[in-house]
């Protein structure tokens, strides 16, 4: 009896699918098989070291290629600062031109790209072909439009949106071994639209994708020195990192190399980007459609062999659907096909390198000694190579090494849940915050928790969808800063006046700052009166400093204007514990209810102007203090004005999805503040991070902390909530650095000298922390173009991207 074409289908076998890699190993031919820098429109001919770059799924030596040392570093380096005039002096059109070129050129040169991209790599052609090239092209499109749009990069900006911001300089960008193409296009095309000139380097494993983007950069013309590509290990990013005339860094790649570049930087201006590493929660509810998240787990971990920083590597199910869906999930694990990269039937590739084979395979083991289940499916696979087979881990403990540690490899570690809360719950037990998935056929549910989550980007009944015109970053320990769209422009953009900027004046610091004496010296502390003495405002309250000491406040006179109480590590704990127990319920305020509050608070100003003027003209005089005065009440007006309009967007990415871009804020920030314009500099900043819902501990200029008994007065009859707005005074550069290192403190700004800028970005490095400083430079705060406004606001909300399907 004939078979029917149902069991037919079932029993059929795929042979294998090669693609041709034939021109591809012309064009290394052709080359030599070696290859060298690119620097200033020209390819070196010569090197003192080298290094090789195989092919991961046969361990055959594909290239040799240089490996840059500081001196070819340097040279990168100043062929694009003399390139950078020329290329801001050309019109926007022009710029997007160069763009445009570039991406008809990498659709021209697709299928070679993808060739490339996959014997470099060892991912499947399939993913290089119809994932990482269109996406490539796309970045170049679309930032060609951005490069029109900014004009001359002028003041006038684009709708407003850039208005008043310039470029940032020379670039010095680093990216990783899992996306070279992609990476390379999303860091490249928002730097150049931009007006910016770049040196970077590749992953010392996969150089071979941004060899050819920079002949493609031959190809088209670019200026020379605007693109200049440099490849080595970590010792030529190292020299990328330290060169001093590099204005930004933006680096791809582990948490671990992120704080490096950290400490790295903090002495210096640089500004910085980093997209880290993450430990992505994959949540389907027990209403989901399981099929459906079946596949979307196949693209969430088993893509690029796991080798994705937003992989979903931690499946959390519903108890009640768990056994269900881990059994769809082992019966599709089946059906997966392990073998040549450039097999055009192939499911999963080869590893990138022995050291990450070796890496996966040690943390597997180590999750079974755990306690976890492991589970493999019977695939046949390749003799040699580096080939892991997709792997499940169920049973996982949430404090297990496999469900906190990335992985990135085709491992998925998952849990189990009962109630949406435990999800959410589950989904942030982890330092990192880059990516989520929320799978229910209820959308109300879905919505919710996706708002809840820490991750930058949230996926509902979908994974890992990028478009170059939807942001992509993290939160936490997964970095900071944005590729892509409107917020992935602003990382290579600066405003024009902020290198104008004087140096803060040395005579502004307290004296006794910067002195090695101890506290009892510096201060000539003594016990603090209690009728005299401000006190500190924690938690909606007033509190003595924990020391019992106060320390001498003095006048432009010269005379004792009072005692303000010296704060110590235990205040700032108090501070930082009032504050983290309001943040979440304050951001969830409405945007109107917290512009009710600031307009509350200008009108209590106003009611105390007579008490407050006094006080401040003991430190500025009257003149000042009176136009700061004024002012300090129209900024409060001001960000009562921001706060329900500095909104989020829907961005149209061209599939059946929307990307809402929600405006959250960043949560419990640390400021220190200014010794100039002590009331409005302090209002500048304190009153756009609450507007904007997060809670506050702001150390106040040391010269003027008097000021507090004024202020919290204004608090505490403003109906603010207790633990918003926190203030600790006392020497800035102890408190600073104890607030720089707090693991709950999630922001911390420092608008005071040079060494507290340092200061506060060597102290984030243990978790991470967002940070702004003016870096020494004096903000002039009766300018609204510096001290109010869009820059303000970005610092104080970070956006998450919530991708939402529609349609059939």
């Amino acid at each position: 009896m004939a078979s029917s074409v149902v069991e037919k289908f079932y029993s059929m076998e795929y042979g294998p699918a090669p693609e041709d890699a034939s021109e591809v190993n012309k064009w290394l031919d052709a080359h030599g098989r070696w290859f060298g820098h690119y620097i200033d429109g020209q390819w070196t001919k010569s090197a003192t070291a080298k290094f090789e770059t195989k092919n991961p799924a046969t361990g055959e030596v594909l290239a040799t290629i240089a490996s840059a040392d500081a001196a070819d570093v340097d040279r990168a380096v100043k062929a694009a600062r003399a390139a950078l005039p020329a290329w801001q002096a050309l019109t926007g059109h022009q710029r997007a031109r160069y763009l445009y070129a570039f991406a008809r050129q990498v659709q021209k040169h697709s299928r070679k790209l993808a060739v490339i991209e996959s014997m470099d790599n060892g991912k499947s052609i399939r993913e290089s072909r119809d994932i990482d090239i269109p996406l490539v092209a796309r970045h170049f499109y679309h930032h060609a439009g951005w490069a029109q749009l900014l004009g001359d990069v002028t003041p006038i900006g684009f709708s407003g949106e850039f208005r008043g911001y310039v470029p940032v300089g020379v670039v010095g960008q680093i990216i990783p071994w899992n996306f070279p193409l992609l990476m390379f296009a999303w860091k490249v095309a928002p730097a150049l639209a931009a007006g910016n000139t770049v040196v970077i380097k590749p992953a010392e494993f996969t150089p071979l994708s941004a060899i050819a983007l920079a002949e493609i950069a031959d190809e088209i013309g670019l200026p020379k020195g605007v693109l200049n590509v440099v490849n080595g290990a970590g010792e030529t990013g190292a020299a990328i990192v330290a060169h001093d005339d590099i204005d930004k860094i933006a680096f791809t790649g582990s948490t671990e190399v992120g704080r490096i570049i950290r400490k790295a930087t903090a002495k210096t201006t640089k500004k910085l980007s980093l997209e880290l590493g993450g430990k992505s929660p994959f949540i389907v509810f027990d209403d989901a459609d399981l099929d459906s998240a079946v596949e979307g787990l196949v693209d969430g971990i088993w893509f690029n062999q796991g080798q994705v920083c937003c992989a979903g590597s931690r499946l959390l199910v519903q108890e009640r659907v768990a056994e269900k869906l881990y059994d769809k999930i082992r019966s599709r694990m089946e059906t997966l096909r392990v073998g040549s990269p450039l097999d055009k039937a192939v499911d999963i590739g080869a590893i990138v390198d022995q050291v990450q084979y070796d890496r996966i395979k040690g943390l597997v083991e180590t999750g079974v000694k755990e306690g976890a289940t492991c589970w493999q499916p019977e695939l046949s696979m390749p003799e040699k190579g580096l080939f892991f087979k997709p792997t499940l881990l169920t049973n996982v403990h949430p404090s297990s090494t496999v469900a906190q540690e990335e992985i990135f490899g085709p491992v998925l570690a998952s849990m189990t849940f009962r109630t949406p809360a435990e999800a959410v719950e589950l989904a942030n037990n982890t330092t990192y915050g880059l990516a989520a998935c929320v799978w229910s056929e209820n959308i109300n549910v879905a919505l919710d928790v996706a708002a809840q989550v820490k991750a930058g980007v949230v996926w509902v009944n979908a994974t890992n969808l990028f478009d170059a015109a939807c942001g992509f970053g993290g939160y936490r320990e997964s970095g900071y800063g944005r590729e892509g769209g409107v917020e992935g422009m602003y990382e290579y953009l600066v405003p024009a006046w902020l290198h104008e900027l004087p140096v803060v004046s040395s005579k502004l610091q307290v004296e006794s700052e910067n002195s090695d004496n101890s506290e009892l010296t510096t201060y000539n502390l003594q016990p603090a009166p209690i009728d005299r003495t401000v006190k500190q405002y924690i938690g909606g309250k007033q509190a003595r400093p924990d020391s019992g000491y106060s320390y001498p406040v003095y006048g432009l006179d010269g005379k004792l204007a009072g005692d303000a109480p010296l704060g110590n590590r235990k205040d700032i704990r108090n501070a930082v514990e009032a504050a983290r127990n309001v943040s979440a319920k304050w951001a969830r305020t409405t945007a109107h209810g917290r512009a009710q509050i600031l307009y509350y608070i200008a009108e209590n100003l106003v009611q105390r102007r007579a008490e407050i003027v006094k006080e401040l003209t003991k430190f500025v005089g009257a003149e000042q203090a009176a136009i700061e005065f004024d002012y300090s009440v129209e900024r409060a007006f001001a960000y009562g004005a921001w706060a329900d309009k500095f909104e989020g967007t829907v961005h149209n990415p061209p599939m059946r999805m929307i990307a809402v871009a929600m405006k959250e804020a960043v949560g419990t920030v640390a400021i220190l503040c200014p010794d100039e314009a002590p009331l409005l500099g302090m209002l500048s900043l304190v009153l756009p991070a609450i507007a904007m819902g997060n809670a506050v501990v702001a150390v106040p200029s040391e010269r003027a902390a008097l000021l507090m008994g004024e202020l919290y007065q204004v608090f505490d009859t403003s109906d603010l909530p207790g633990g918003v707005v926190n203030l600790v005074a006392g020497r800035a550069s102890e408190l600073g650095k104890t607030l720089a290192e707090h693991d709950d403190i999630d922001a911390i700004w420092s608008f005071r000298d040079e060494a507290a800028s340092a200061m506060v970005k060597l102290g984030s490095i243990g978790n991470l922390k967002q940070v702004w400083t003016n870096e020494g430079r004096a903000y002039d705060w009766f300018d609204p173009a510096q001290s109010e406004g869009r820059t303000f606001l970005h610092h104080a909300t970070q956006v998450k991207n919530v991708w939402v399907p529609y349609g059939e």
